[in-house]
């Protein structure tokens, strides 16, 4: 099983996932517009170039995907606090290094520290409200010794 974050965003897609890109380096697998999609031909000009599909591998498992939910396009968008991405990292330093980009003009919600599990860990909240869980466990308790 591999866990693929679809992320939702009211025509902002395209600066969150650059953003993103900042973050984690790697080149998108795939961005579709709107306007190149199927029906294209009919999609409202202030549609056409917003992102109907946007995937940035992250690792050779794992894809952070997005679109523009748009009204224009039968979307209704819902914000909220109903999800986070959580990132189980290699190391202390690269837990450090994506939580100092991710949070830059956002909000730390746990500042990076270690946990009574046995986890350096932190929680936040990016520039385009995202919220993103960071967490290296040394030996993560259901991988036995």
């Amino acid at each position: 099983m591999t866990v693929h974050p679809y992320l939702n965003f009211p025509g902002t897609t395209e600066a969150a996932f650059d953003f993103y890109k900042s973050v984690f380096g790697g080149a998108y697998a795939m961005v579709q517009r709107f306007g190149d999609g199927p029906g294209g031909e009919k999609v409202p000009d202030s549609v056409k170039n917003k992102i109907m599909h946007i995937a940035l591998p992250l690792r050779a498992d794992c894809i952070l995907m997005g679109t523009d939910a748009l009204p224009e396009m039968g979307f209704k968008l819902i914000e909220g606090n109903n999800f986070r991405i959580m990132l189980g990292v290699d190391s202390r330093e690269e837990a450090d290094k994506f939580f100092n980009a991710l949070v830059a003009g956002g909000k730390a919600d746990q500042p990076m520290s270690d946990m009574f599990w046995g986890a350096y860990y932190g929680e936040l909240s990016d520039k385009f409200g995202i919220k993103w869980m960071l967490n290296h466990h040394p030996r993560p308790p259901h991988v036995k010794p």
